[in-house]
């Protein structure tokens, strides 16, 4: 029996999607869980009532958090994702033969469960050798990290309620700084600049990362599925730039096909709408 997802991107929008099956919907300690089946976006899944991935977009989401960082440094050899539930930002570093360790850091255990089930797509290089699957507090996993442990965090949360608070705290950027090595790099998600309630919360991250890290960049993608589809990422390192110091030669050579990231995009991400650039300008 059809029926419509609806997720209420403000009080006054709202996005829909008709909904061919409802095959999962389960509530663990943190948040409740549930997978539906579409004929437009194909199989995705939700969290407390909000899209967080789906097998049609997913790819501009990982290509855009995963391969922007390895194009500054294609030497990374450790890297430690928290969050990530749902695969995809594992699955796309897998794809880097000399990447060493990948440890995930996932709090909810479920949301791998029902990837691994249902979304296929995004779950299925989490048995790779190199990953470790740890299932607990992301915040606490950091604090306790030895120094100078990671070449590149990527902080692949939900929002910053709920589970996803924690990750967008000056002590947790604090961590992350620490257990950075000197070339690394931390790349996390960014909310959105179009609705108020999403661009506080950018604003709030960005501003936070600056007092930290020396070099404090935000890019962007167009993910058509997320609130207003203007999606923004941070890019935070302890001296390496996004643009001046990526290595678009070597990555290319890896030879890597993707649907959506290419390094001239790269470099056009990084150039932002005068509006987000008076957002990030005043944040505080």
């Amino acid at each position: 029996m059809e029926f419509w997802y609806t997720e209420e991107w403000t009080e006054n929008i709202r996005f829909g999607v008709k909904v061919t099956q409802h095959v999962y919907h389960q509530h663990s300690d943190f948040q409740q869980v549930d997978v539906f089946k579409s004929e437009e976006l194909g199989t995705f899944l939700t969290l407390d009532g909000l899209m967080m991935v789906n097998e049609k977009d997913e790819f501009v989401y990982h290509d855009m958090i995963v391969h922007t960082p390895m194009a500054v440094n294609p030497n990374i050899k450790k890297v430690l994702v928290i969050g990530g539930g749902d695969g995809g930002t594992v699955r796309e570093l897998t794809r880097y033969p000399h990447i060493e360790q990948i440890d995930m850091v996932e709090i909810d255990e479920l949301v791998v469960r029902a990837s691994q089930e249902w979304i296929p797509q995004c779950a299925s290089q989490l048995d790779d050798s190199r990953v470790n699957l740890y299932f607990e507090d992301g915040v606490a996993f950091c604090a306790q990290a030895k120094n100078a442990t990671y070449d590149l965090i990527i902080v692949d949360s939900t929002d910053p309620i709920g589970p996803g608070e924690g990750l967008f705290t000056t002590a947790f950027y604090t961590d992350c700084h620490r257990i950075l090595s000197e070339q690394g790099i931390l790349v996390n998600q960014n909310e959105s600049p179009y609705f108020a309630h999403n661009a506080k919360e950018m604003q709030r991250a960005h501003a936070k990362l600056q007092t930290i890290f020396q070099v404090s960049r935000v890019y962007q993608a167009h993910i058509p599925t997320y609130p207003s589809g203007h999606w923004l990422f941070g890019f935070a390192s302890k001296g390496l730039d996004p643009i001046q110091d990526a290595k678009f030669a070597q990555w290319n050579e890896f030879g890597l096909q993707t649907k959506y990231y290419n390094t001239d995009l790269h470099v056009g991400s990084f150039a932002l709408p005068t509006y987000v650039l008076e957002m990030l300008a005043n944040a505080k």
